[in-house]
């Protein structure tokens, strides 16, 4: 399924994915870590916080109107046990936290926060797929080898 391994990132394609349910465990992907910028200025103020890098920023300004933003969740399934989810949103939860750089937001809900405090959100463009993608997630122990599931560290 597409959407385990990253979505294609046409606003319409977004926009079609139908809203996940509220109780959903997070999980991420256990992509290589790569060179990013990330919005992150020092390691004690990085818990607890979700960043985004540049190429995230310039992405989500491309394809979200008015109050839209990317809602990332991590749930159960995959090889390794969790498994990102992204899709666009309008509703802020209670529970919801929103991580917000340049104009750019992106909300996490408390459960799937857990799993993905101190990770990057980037927006990466290969030659098969364009997609959303967790890196460098500390709470993430080891992942598949298609890099779309991760196990957690205990």
């Amino acid at each position: 399924m597409a959407a385990a391994r990253g979505l294609s990132l046409t606003a319409a394609a977004l926009r079609a994915v139908t809203p996940w349910r509220r109780s959903r465990l997070l999980a991420a992907s256990a992509r290589p870590p790569a060179l990013r910028e990330a919005s992150s200025s020092s390691p004690e103020a990085d818990e607890g916080q979700v960043h985004l890098t540049n190429s995230c920023v310039q992405r989500l300004l491309e394809i979200t109107q008015g109050a839209e933003f990317l809602r990332l969740e991590v749930e159960g399934g995959g090889c390794s046990g969790f498994q990102y989810r992204f899709s666009l949103d309008t509703v802020i939860h209670p529970d919801d936290r929103v991580f917000e750089q340049g104009g750019a937001r992106v909300v996490v809900d408390s459960d799937s926060l857990a799993f993905v405090k101190g990770a990057q959100v980037d927006f990466c463009q290969e030659l098969i797929r364009s997609s959303f993608q967790v890196l460098n997630n500390p709470q993430a122990e080891k992942g598949c080898s298609c890099g779309s599931s991760f196990s957690v560290k205990l």
